[in-house]
């Protein structure tokens, strides 16, 4: 039994199985709504429902909370229709964007490198395999299985480094204590060789085109698809301004500085801030305090106008960046792109 699922106000309706979330089908019938986690914990995916029934996967109640609930807001990617008919608002949409660019689907790659960045997170380098030809748009992200779970556990990082026509991906990780997958990055857990099976590509972080000022944003491990993005500014030798805040602890969390510098000096107008949120280093002259309060600092004093946006960060600090450029700076919703990444102990329902 299928149910028929409608999206107010872009006019898509799609058939939605009862085995599966709204957003699964969505995502099957080649639609790519704005999502995050996938796993209930992030709100991107926040939508209204009009009419019908759903039932709600496990979830956070800090991404929907029970008084929503009750208003009639849900998560597509928690939400199982109960009706034949479910008719749903979607608050956030990108209409040049309601495509997938490219299908999702299962992969295998080899591990070729595990590189350490600082003290808790490492670069993992992969060769897909299969399928060939595997694509994706710089910004996005890849579910990677965890070994021996057959595809029951999983854990997503977004790829680093811009698409390439070799098949090869680039991944971020911090390794968190007791992380299922991350602790396979440490004493030879996981060696080149190796083979891991993902599926991909999610996520709807994409940089606008055109001429307009790019601002950057990244706190701790969410610099990889903000990297990618660098990446893919520099290999076009993008000639618009380019700011990129990164935020940190401490002097020594700092990743893949001279890479940057490497990328930066391909563009005509680049500068990487680092912001460090400690102040326990008596060496450090940068800049100090919160990444989103810089980033936004060159919005509000014109050195960086009407720019598109592109973060990656705990929810916290995505949340705090848009309130802050939308409601103080003026800047348009639909011009910030984001990706809030969560952990999968904060997947466990309140």
């Amino acid at each position: 039994m299928s149910s028929r699922i409608s999206f107010d106000p872009i006019g898509v309706e799609i058939d939605c199985d009862e085995d599966e979330n709204i957003l699964e089908a969505a995502f099957r019938q080649g639609w790519n709504f704005v999502h995050g986690c996938r796993e209930g914990q992030c709100t991107a995916c926040k939508s209204f429902l009009l009419e019908g029934d759903v039932s709600l996967q496990p979830y956070s109640t800090h991404a929907l909370s029970e008084s929503e609930e009750a208003q009639g807001y849900t998560l597509l990617c928690r939400a199982m229709p109960d009706s034949d008919e479910v008719v749903v608002e979607l608050l956030h949409f990108d209409p040049d964007n309601l495509r997938l660019a490219h299908p999702i689907g299962d992969g295998v790659a080899a591990v070729t490198a595990v590189e350490p960045l600082t003290g808790d997170m490492v670069r993992l380098r992969l060769q897909v395999r299969e399928p060939e030809g595997f694509a994706y748009t710089a910004g996005q992200y890849v579910d990677l299985h965890l070994p021996g779970t057959d595809g029951q556990e999983r854990r997503s990082y977004s790829m680093a480094s811009p698409p390439s026509p070799d098949g090869v991906l680039e991944l971020v990780v911090r390794r968190y204590p007791g992380g299922r997958f991350s602790g396979l990055l440490e004493d030879g857990g996981l060696a080149p060789g190796d083979t891991l099976a993902f599926t991909g590509p999610y996520g709807t972080m994409a940089l606008k085109p055109g001429d307009r000022p790019v601002l950057l944003v990244a706190g701790g491990s969410g610099i990889g698809p903000i990297l990618a993005l660098l990446g893919e500014l520099a290999a076009a030798r993008a000639t618009r301004p380019v700011r990129f805040f990164y935020g940190a602890r401490r002097a020594t969390d700092l990743p893949l500085r001279e890479e940057i510098a490497a990328l930066g000096a391909q563009l005509s107008d680049f500068a990487f801030v680092p912001v460090l949120s400690d102040d326990g280093d008596a060496d450090w002259d940068g800049a100090r305090g919160l990444v989103h309060e810089a980033a936004c600092a060159v919005v509000g004093d014109g050195t960086l106008a009407s720019p598109v946006v592109c973060a990656c960060g705990p929810p916290p600090m995505i949340e705090a960046l848009t309130a802050v450029l939308t409601g103080r700076h003026g800047v348009p919703e639909s011009d910030i792109a984001f990706d809030k990444f969560t952990t999968a102990a904060a997947a466990v329902p309140d």
